[in-house]
């Protein structure tokens, strides 16, 4: 009798653990029932301490997205940053890493030319002066680049001088009759954008070079301001017998016949008027020299 209990006995511990299986595996499995997984962690969403849609340069190249690593990507129709839109995955950190990993290098050299500028500007130095200097520390950036590729330095060297006429790269003058204004010719050098900088982590960091931008687009504004006020001022003399005072300009150093009148009779294609009237002390128009003072024509 006891060995018939028994068995019966281990019969139903078998049926029981047969029909208990499959609900302890489902268990495991959803973390219900006998236990509990803990669910994976919701990432944060990225913020930045300085909102970059407050800045207008910035907000008219990105738009804000919730999914990208870093909360925006470029705005599709801005003229700027447009073509990136759709050049990676701006939800994808690994591709966004990379892009990251690519401008830190180009960051970390316009830092460089940030101090130059900001060291320029707390000596009072104008525009012009600044656009030079930062045109050529730009130059000397690039070439030594290359300084682990000879092959790749030779090549950039003698593109520089089919198109340039000059192994270094465009000189200041140069960028000056591409771009038409020294302002201009700081931001090409620059390149700067505060929206790739906000797509790509680095706004808060680069915060305040956004700031030197603005205090450069005030001082071209002021510089264009005066040379306004000078021309007037150097119009004909209301207290003359009524004739106009020939004009004339000292070359100061870094001057061309181009930026001459460019400044002075607001076109530079005007450079040969000038040149014609001074031909007597100007034996190349390419080569004039600070101290030099030349008759300006009529503006």
């Amino acid at each position: 009798m006891n060995k018939q209990l028994h068995l019966t006995l281990s019969l139903l511990a078998a049926m029981i653990l047969t029909v208990s299986a499959p609900f302890s595996v489902l268990a495991s499995e959803t973390g219900s029932e006998t236990g509990s997984t803990e669910a994976a962690p919701v990432k944060e969403a990225f913020h930045y301490e300085h909102d970059p849609m407050e800045n207008p340069s910035a907000a008219k190249d990105i738009v804000v997205n919730p999914d990208a690593v870093y909360g925006y990507s470029p705005n599709p129709e801005s003229i700027r940053l447009g073509k990136y839109a759709d050049a990676l995955d701006w939800t994808d950190e690994e591709q966004v890493a990379a892009a990251r990993e690519e401008r830190r290098a180009y960051i970390d050299e316009n830092q460089k030319l940030y101090r130059v500028i900001e060291d320029m500007l707390g000596q009072g130095k104008n525009v012009e002066e600044i656009a030079r200097e930062v045109s050529r520390c730009r130059n000397e950036n690039r070439l030594a680049s290359y300084a682990n590729d000879p092959e790749g330095l030779e090549i950039v060297k003698k593109s520089n001088l089919d198109t340039y006429g000059h192994e270094e790269g465009p000189t200041p003058d140069q960028l000056y009759e591409k771009y038409g204004s020294w302002q201009t010719v700081l931001e090409k050098a620059l390149s700067t954008n505060a929206g790739m900088d906000a797509c790509l982590g680095f706004y808060d960091e680069n915060y305040d070079s956004y700031d030197i931008n603005e205090r450069l687009a005030d001082a071209g504004k002021e510089e264009e301001q005066k040379e306004a006020e000078i021309e007037e001022d150097q119009k004909e003399d209301p207290g003359s017998t009524g004739e106009k005072t020939e004009k004339t300009y000292t070359v100061k150093k870094g001057d061309c016949l181009w930026t001459i009148a460019e400044k002075q009779l607001g076109d530079g294609f005007r450079w040969k008027e000038i040149y014609e009237l001074n031909s007597d002390s100007i034996r190349d128009p390419g080569l004039i020299y600070p101290g030099q003072e030349f008759v300006l024509p009529a503006a």
